[in-house]
Order: C-alpha cells, then sequence, then structure tokens
C-alpha cells in the first residue's frame, strides 16, 4: 500500500488534520492494546538497562531521571509526531543496543564527554537524513557486520542474567522461571513483565529491597554540559550513529514493507538526528524510531485494518512520554530493586534482540560471514585502543577483513527499498 508521496528531501504525508480526524475511529481495543503492550515492553526490561549504564558510569540519581526523561519524552513526541501527520504506525523510542554501548563507554569516559558524543551522533544522522546519504555511508558498513558488533555489545547482558542466578538465587531463578513460563504460556503478556513482577514479590517475601530508611521521593533531572572529544566522537558518538541508522531504523522499515507500508525513510533519519540531538541536550544517547515497538504497533496484533494501526502508536506515544515526565519518581522506585534482579531481567530483555542481531550476522545469503564473525569478537572483546572501545574496533575489523577476504555481493544498502 502506497502511503506517502517520496521526495529528495522529506516525505509528504497525509498530515495532523488527516491523523487527529481519524484517530477516535482508529482506536479501538485492538490498536489500544497493541499500544499498551509496547509501552510495558519499553517501560520495563529497557529502562532497568539505561539505569544500569547510568550506575556503571557513577551517574547520580538526577542525571539518571534527565536521561530517562530525554529518551522517554522525546521517545514519546516522536511517535506522536509520526504516527499523525504520516497516519503510520512509526513508532519512537530509543537505541537499547546504544545504552548497552553507552554503558561500556562510560568506565573510559567522563559522562560529560559521553553527552557530547550523544549530541556529535544525533547530528551525525540528521546530516544523513537531510541529504540523503545514508545509502552511501551504509554502502560500507554491511548490515551483518553492524548486527555482529550489536550482537558483541550486547551479550554481556545475557552472560549477567546467567551469573546473576549464583548472587541472588531465589529472587533471580523465579523471575528467569516466570519469564519463560510466561513466554510459553502467556502470548498476550510481555515475558519481561512477568520476570518483573514475580521479581519483586519474590523481593518482598525475602525482604530484599534496598534504601533501608531512605525515603522514596520525586528526584529532579540534573543536565550536564557537555564536552565534545575526538576520542569520544570515535568511540561513542560514530557506533551510536550507526546503530540508529543500521539497527533501529533499519529494523522499523524492514518491518513496515512486510507489513505493507510504504515508510517514511528520509523522515525517519531526520526525527531520529532531531531526537538525538535534543535528547543529547538533556543528557540522554538518542530518541530515534525504535524497530521492536514499531514492529508490536504495525502488527496484527494492532488490528485487522492496517490504516487504523497507527492508533497504536499514539497510544504507545503518549504512555511513554508520561514516564519520562515522572521518571523523577519511578527511578528510586527501580533503584530500590537489587542489582542482580535488574542484571538478570535486563538480560532476559535482551534475548529477542540478541536472536534478531545473531540470526542477522550470519545469515549465509547476506553474505560477510568473516568480516562478521571478527566484528563479533573484538566487540565482545571489550578492548580499547587509542582510548577508544570495542564497538567502534568491531566495525572498522570487520569491514576491514570482509574487503580483504571475502569476494561476495555486498547485502543491500541499509534504508534501500527491497526489490
Amino acid at each position: 500500500m502506497e502511503r506517502t508521496q517520496h521526495s529528495d528531501w522529506i516525505e509528504k504525508g497525509p498530515g495532523f488534520g488527516a491523523g487527529l480526524s481519524g484517530l477516535r475511529e482508529a482506536l479501538g481495543i485492538k490498536t489500544a492494546s497493541a499500544g499498551l503492550v509496547a509501552a510495558i515492553f519499553g517501560c520495563s526490561g529497557p529502562a532497568l538497562i539505561v539505569i544500569g549504564a547510568a550506575n556503571n558510569g557513577g551517574l547520580t540519581e538526577g542525571q539518571t531521571v534527565a536521561w530517562l526523561l530525554a529518551i522517554y519524552g522525546l521517545g514519546g513526541v516522536i511517535s506522536l509526531i509520526m504516527a499523525l501527520y504520516y497516519k503510520l504506525p512509526v513508532t519512537g523510542a530509543y537505541s537499547i543496543p546504544g545504552a548497552a554501548l553507552v554503558a561500556g563507554a562510560l568506565g573510559t569516559f567522563p559522562f560529560e564527554q559521553a553527552v557530547g558524543a550523544f549530541l556529535m551522533a544525533g547530528a551525525m544522522v540528521f546530516v544523513l537524513g537531510i541529504t540523503g546519504l545514508i545509502g552511501k555511508v551504509m554502502r560500507w558498513l554491511p548490515m551483518p557486520i553492524v548486527m555482529a558488533m550489536i550482537a558483541g555489545a550486547l551479550i554481556r547482558f545475557g552472560i549477567g542474567a546467567v551469573t546473576s542466578i549464583e548472587k541472588l538465587p531465589i529472587v533471580v531463578g523465579a523471575a528467569t522461571i516466570a519469564f519463560f513460563l510466561s513466554m510459553r504460556f502467556l502470548r498476550a503478556v510481555p515475558p519481561v513483565l512477568t520476570a518483573l513482577v514475580v521479581g519483586l514479590v519474590a523481593v518482598a517475601l525475602t525482604g530484599g529491597f534496598q534504601g533501608g530508611d531512605a525515603a522514596i521521593s520525586f528526584v529532579a533531572p540534573e543536565f550536564t554540559a557537555p564536552v565534545f572529544t575526538v576520542d569520544a566522537f570515535l568511540a561513542i558518538a560514530v557506533p551510536l550513529a550507526v546503530l540508529v541508522i543500521g539497527a533501529e531504523n533499519a529494523q522499523a522499515i524492514g518491518v513496515l514493507y512486510a507489513e505493507g507500508y510504504r515508510p517514511p525513510i528520509n523522515a525517519m533519519t531526520v526525527i531520529s538526528g532531531v531526537g538525538g540531538m535534543l535528547a543529547g541536550l538533556i543528557g540522554g544517547h538518542n530518541a530515534n524510531i525504535a524497530g521492536p515497538m514499531t514492529a508490536i504497533c504495525s502488527s496484527d496484533q494492532a488490528g485487522e485494518n492496517p490504516e487504523e494501526r497507527y492508533a497504536a502508536t499514539v497510544l504507545n506515544g503518549v504512555l511513554f512520554a508520561a514516564f519520562g515526565v515522572f521518571a523523577g519518581v519511578a527511578v528510586p522506585l527501580i533503584m530500590a530493586l537489587p542489582g542482580p534482579l535488574i542484571g538478570a531481567v535486563a538480560g532476559l530483555a535482551m534475548i529477542t534482540v540478541l536472536l534478531s542481531a545473531f540470526q542477522s550476522a550470519f545469515d549465509r545469503n547476506a553474505g560477510h560471514q568473516i568480516g562478521a564473525f571478527v566484528a563479533l569478537i573484538v566487540a565482545m572483546s571489550n578492548v580499547s585502543f587509542l582510548s577508544i572501545s570495542a564497538p567502534f574496533w568491531a566495525l572498522v575489523a570487520g569491514a576491514a577483513v570482509s574487503v580483504l577476504n571475502e569476494r561476495v555481493a555486498r547485502s543491500p544498502a541499509v534504508g534501500t527499498t527491497p526489490t
């Protein structure tokens, strides 16, 4: 189905008037439930990943609140803009692999340098979108190599879910069992939500809540002035921009094509760049188009009529934005949980992302298998040269090995229309 008129710059859509006027009719039980499920997914396990990254970097609670405000508040705004203007289930959130990348980088870089890198990453994505250079850039970074880098950067979260059981066996064990039972028997409920609820019950029963006499109160966001450095640009900004374009946007574009939509690729890239820059000003790593949430809101679960599924994205956007605004209350509650439970739930939340990354990285039909393997092991090694962390070197090494050793046709450039 053709929904947008493509141009060399920003695609045209039906407009906000059309989106608002049709919203009441489009919002039904199925669209509302899909939007709610997508919001629950995004506000549970992924939020714990961000909080874990903030803890690893030694951020204050105020800085953590600002980070969540940036990515959830602006992610929700992106959903509202794209859904209402294009009448498409193009859903915003943030890069979960990007949060993992930043978590590793914060061991090397001060947070103010990371914030500067967030701004530079957003500017890169914006320029690539507004100039139409995505295809030219991504032609040199085939999807298997990008996805292998993602898999290598995220694998430690999966391993962390296993090691957390040793630290807190009853709580983490119960949450893990609940996750897989829910995956098998409760298909309508996100397994990560079931794991979190069961984990909370287990913590309450075992008296494992942290904080002692500390009162739960609102924490105001604490903004961080950016500092721009070449090292942070290479180690954080470049890989983060690649993740936004090569993982989140590419996944969302593919999902929309699979569901019969014609996605506004340039607009999706531009708004992801704007979201990245605005999020950086607040202290967050990137607000952009989200692959998993777009998949939920554009699927059959959101209703039989594809023309009405954009309402699921609208509701998801409202809920995301609300979570971001009230992050000051939510963060102290989440941080009262024991660390092993946070690590376990975060690792469980990464299962589907890791599966998708490995499958895309080592699809024989896509080629670049040797380069993808090199990218995987470099990213897993967590090496750092010249103060530049492993994800950047994974891309460089994977691409170099692929060019030198593989005589196969390149996989399609990210953002190109499949034929």
